[in-house]
């Protein structure tokens, strides 16, 4: 059977199935078998009946159907079977709900494998296997599926439950062949890196062989778990290194001076000297802009390492050679940030540069003038949200592009501002510390920039864990920094009180700390689902000091800077990632007076992943050792958030991230084939959904 075959022929599927497996994107079996196992299971040991307990293990017995009944109950369409179960040792009751075909499969004398826990009955009287999963084994297929076995386990996919797509998966993998599959690794390459097969490897991803230990599994070590994230990777850094190659070949949208009297003016616009690491980055930059091909460059800075000013410099030096820059940010209130400071710093140095910024919540005339101004090339430093990549937004002279907090866009989004201008620079940056595995990953086609050093001035932040049991002694505290003259943050997790959690909301829990906690200071309330102007207000207000707490979601999670406030206060913290609970820690600590970081837990505690997070966080304030810890408790997702686009596409990252000698492997062989030429070759075997995945890393 050819991987081409459409799933509408293969057996168990059918047209009904194969369309709602095609509206997830998967139509033919080549996509159907890289859908891989979030976990498997461990049905291979055979326990008694004899040996079952209430609430035990999950346990696989061989049994023999001695009595089955259906019930159909007063309840419309709602049936129950069950089914008396037996083996030397004893019996048992199994019962399923609105499986109704059972009785035709269940029947008396029929063998049968199930698995499953034991429970008392509602009455605690008897013990009874609620819905295991069962395998009839008829004569001529006693080898199990489902049973007997390690078993893997599938999320729901176009309709088709864990079970039965285990059983269309079956199929596929014993129907193909070997010259069915097209290998994208090269036979020299597996051959020489001591790789199991493409079609083995998928066969022991899927069905583990019974040799294989569940522990390998877990860590994501096993031969064929090693082969397909070689086989991932490879494809990855192979797309990666083609594009790199084409940045370089492609001519120079802009053509840059950097003469010395342009350096000179550049310096005198800092009231503050820049750190040797913002030089360094800076020097690196400046190469970019006078090489013959457009800059592409990932900037990493930790919390308050200046990536601001380092971007505003590149920006102006595009701006002096008569070019438009233009600055995006994820957000409204730190797009507007960013105006204000970029402003303020160049009306200090007198320096005229025309600034426009473009948000979603400009009213129409403001908008319409914002436009008119990018068109005509009447704004040289353009300052916006999403809404710069929208259509009928056109520049006049696009030299140079930064993303600022980069893992925050998708890359299309990126690309699509990119497109307005004529190959312009990309500068792209984040504040969300990456591991070099991951960056080196994600984005191969980029020159990586780190900022390491951060300003003289910045005091450490102290960061300490509270229980409810301790909230009053930190109340003491806030109303002693507030009497100081300093400001508070206060952090919750959701806007507004729900029934279905019991977590602070910001609307509740400011008008509870304004009526019974700190009724003669004022309170501020900041979140989402304001209107940008109230967002707007809300944060001036706090920043000139009208607001002395401010209680507010996520959304001052990057890059709000008021240098006053002194403690941040996070409620739940046990709820946060570790990376996002740094960069909340980083909205404290811009100014000189000492610096606090609350994290309090609530009522029902924390598990221990989450003990392990609070603990690195009381312990280290370093966002690169912060990062690795986040990458090895929660995996590759935690670091930059689940909507990071391509991320979620990388089924194999986890391996290759525990393994970096893997990643050197796979990232050696991609650039030796790159360069030797042999990259067309092996695009054109991939199939569609492939193609779709390489196309994700790419940023400029």
């Amino acid at each position: 059977m050819s991987e081409q075959v459409a799933l509408r022929f293969i057996k168990g599927i059918g047209p009904r199935r194969a369309e709602a497996l095609a509206a997830v994107g998967i139509e033919q079996a080549a996509d159907l078998v890289e859908v891989f196992p979030f976990r498997w299971e461990d049905r291979r040991a055979f326990v008694r009946v004899a040996d079952l307990r209430p609430q035990g293990p999950e346990a696989t017995l061989d049994l023999r159907v001695v009595s089955a009944r259906l019930i159909r109950t007063r309840k419309r369409g709602f049936t129950i079977f069950t089914a008396v179960l037996a083996d030397a040792s004893g019996s048992i009751k199994a019962v399923w709900y609105n499986q109704p075909y059972l009785e035709r499969v269940l029947v008396k004398d029929a063998r049968v494998v199930v698995f499953g826990r034991a429970a008392t009955d509602r009455y605690g009287r008897e013990l009874v296997l609620d819905n295991p999963e069962y395998e009839r084994l008829d004569s001529d297929d006693d080898a199990g599926i489902h049973t007997g076995r390690i078993v893997p386990v599938y999320r729901k996919l176009g309709g088709l439950a864990s079970r039965a797509l285990r059983s269309v998966m079956h199929g596929v993998l014993e129907a193909l062949q070997e010259g069915d599959l097209d290998d994208p690794v090269p036979e020299d390459v597996r051959v020489r890196r001591g790789l199991t097969p493409r079609l083995a490897a998928l066969r022991a991803m899927h069905f583990p062989p019974d040799d294989t230990a569940m522990s390998d599994l877990s860590l994501r070590r096993a031969p064929a778990q090693r082969a397909l994230a070689f086989e991932e990777i490879f494809l990855v850094q192979l797309a990666l290194a083609e594009r790199r190659s084409q940045v370089e070949r492609a001519a120079r949208g802009a053509h840059y001076e950097i003469p010395d009297a342009l350096r000179v003016k550049l310096a005198k616009l800092l009231p503050f000297k820049l750190t040797n690491a913002q030089k360094r980055v800076l020097k690196e930059i400046g190469e970019d802009l006078r090489s013959s091909h457009p800059m592409n460059r990932l900037v990493q800075g930790d919390v308050g390492s200046g990536k601001t000013i380092v971007a505003l410099l590149s920006l102006l030096v595009a701006i002096e050679n008569g070019y438009q820059g233009v600055l995006m940010a994820p957000t409204e209130i730190l797009a507007d940030q960013h105006a204000r400071s970029i402003l303020r710093i160049l009306r200090d140095a007198g320096t005229d540069v025309r600034v426009s910024v473009l948000t979603g919540s400009l009213k129409a005339a403001a908008k319409r003038r914002a436009l008119e101004d990018i068109g005509n090339g009447h704004a040289q430093l353009v300052i916006g949200t999403h809404a710069l990549f929208e259509a009928g937004v056109e520049f006049a002279r696009l030299g140079m592009v930064v993303v600022d907090e980069q893992h925050r866009f998708g890359v299309m989004q990126r690309m699509a501002l990119s497109s307005k201008g004529t190959r312009p620079d990309v500068l792209v940056m984040t504040a969300t510390p990456i591991p070099r595995s991951l960056a080196l990953t994600l984005y191969g086609d980029l020159d990586l920039s780190v900022i390491d050093e951060l300003p003289p001035g910045r005091t450490p932040i102290t960061t300490v864990v509270r229980r409810e049991a301790e909230r009053e002694k930190v109340y003491e505290g806030l109303r002693r920094e507030v009497a100081g003259g300093r400001q508070v943050y206060v952090v919750v997790p959701l806007v507004e009180e729900t029934a279905a959690s019991d977590l602070k909301a910001a609307t509740v829990f400011a008008a509870h700390l304004k009526k019974d906690v700190f009724p003669s200071l004022e309170i501020g309330l900041l979140h989402g689902r304001l209107k940008g102007e109230e967002k707007d207000r809300v944060m001036q207000d706090f920043a000139r000091g009208a607001i002395q707490i401010l209680v507010a979601t996520t959304v001052i999670e990057v890059g709000v800077d008021v240098a006053n406030a002194s403690v941040m206060v996070v409620e739940h913290a046990e709820r946060f990632g570790l990376s996002q609970l740094h960069q909340l820690r980083g909205r404290v600590g811009r100014g000189a007076a000492k610096s606090y970081c609350v994290l309090m837990v609530g009522d029902e505690g924390e598990g221990e992943n989450a003990r392990e997070r609070l603990k690195t966080m009381e312990e280290t304030g370093d966002g690169f050792t912060i990062a690795e810890k986040d990458l090895e408790l929660r995996g590759p997702g935690a670091v930059f958030g689940t909507q990071q686009h391509g991320l979620s596409d990388l089924q194999f990252l986890a391996v290759i991230l525990r393994d970096p000698g893997l990643l050197d492997a796979a990232r050696d062989e991609a650039m030796g084939l790159a360069k030797a030429g042999g990259a067309d070759a092996v695009f054109a075997r991939l199939g569609g959904t492939w193609r779709k995945r390489l196309e994700l890393p790419a940023v400029g």
